[in-house]
């Protein structure tokens, strides 16, 4: 069943955080435990699926995947704005990210780990850019159970 545009405008106007930064996206459940997603504004698409170990094929990211990639995405972007600013170069940069799930119930996010291979910036800007890592907004809106393990690894580019 889709949203119609009158019911989704309700939805917007019943949110007290709703602004003019609002982004707007549709998720369709397609069966067998797999979704699409779209992000209205490029009309790009991702699907995600449940993972093996909880009843999925696993043959995309699952939901919480997707919160541990866009940790990591969101930290990098912060970087990048950051080193725009100072006139440094992350060009290059690339990240491993684990993300681990409690054991026992409720199921969630328990820990994600995020390991940083950057270029040998001055060490005078590193300070900076990690601060500006740390103040992602992905990261400010987890929930303080995840436990969050950051590495940067200046001069691993």
């Amino acid at each position: 069943m889709s949203v119609a545009p009158s019911a989704s405008a309700g939805l917007q106007n019943k949110s007290s955080t709703t602004s003019s930064h609002a982004v707007e996206m549709r998720v369709r459940y397609q069966g067998n435990l797999r979704c699409k997603a779209q992000h209205r504004p490029s009309k790009t698409n991702l699907t995600t699926d449940a993972p093996v170990d909880n009843h999925g094929l696993g043959e995309s990211f699952s939901p919480t995947d997707l919160v541990a990639a866009a940790l990591a995405s969101c930290m990098l972007t912060i970087m990048g704005i950051c080193a725009k600013k100072l006139d440094v170069s992350l060009a290059g940069t690339k990240s491993t990210v684990f993300k681990e799930m409690t054991a026992t119930p409720p199921r969630r996010i328990a820990k994600i780990s995020i390991h940083f291979m950057l270029p040998d910036v001055a060490a005078e800007h590193r300070a900076a850019l990690e601060r500006a890592a740390h103040a992602c907004p992905v990261k400010l809106s987890l929930h303080p159970d995840v436990a969050q393990e950051v590495v940067f690894g200046w001069g691993e580019a």
